[in-house]
């Protein structure tokens, strides 16, 4: 699977979803820092990522009816990255399987 991290989530978050065997990218490594949430859906899409963010913009970009994207919505609030880095480690097998199963949305709380 491949993932695409974005801007308000930490290059360590990325660095772990690498250490579990997946393509992982940052939006950082690719100069969308500052790109619109379209554009980084679009470019996700197109390269058959699934996007990992706080965002609630993607996740109503997901929820469309003819959505192709996927998502990873964080949903955990501010937090130090130690703790989301745990939390994924806890949930990682379950959100990799349901992503694997094709469900479009995972939420991580």
């Amino acid at each position: 699977m491949k993932f695409l991290v974005d801007n308000q989530l930490p290059m360590a978050l990325c660095h772990f979803i690498a250490s579990r065997g997946c393509d992982c990218e940052h939006v950082l490594d690719l100069g969308m820092e500052r790109a619109l949430d379209f554009a980084i859906w679009e470019h996700a899409r197109l390269t058959d990522r699934v996007i990992v963010s706080k965002d609630e913009d993607f996740f109503h970009l997901a929820s469309l009816p003819d959505a192709v994207g996927r998502l990873v919505w964080v949903r955990l609030g501010n937090c130090r990255t130690p703790f989301l880095i745990a939390r994924f480690e806890q949930l990682w097998s379950k959100v990799a399987a349901l992503l694997q199963a094709g469900e479009r949305i995972v939420e991580i709380r």
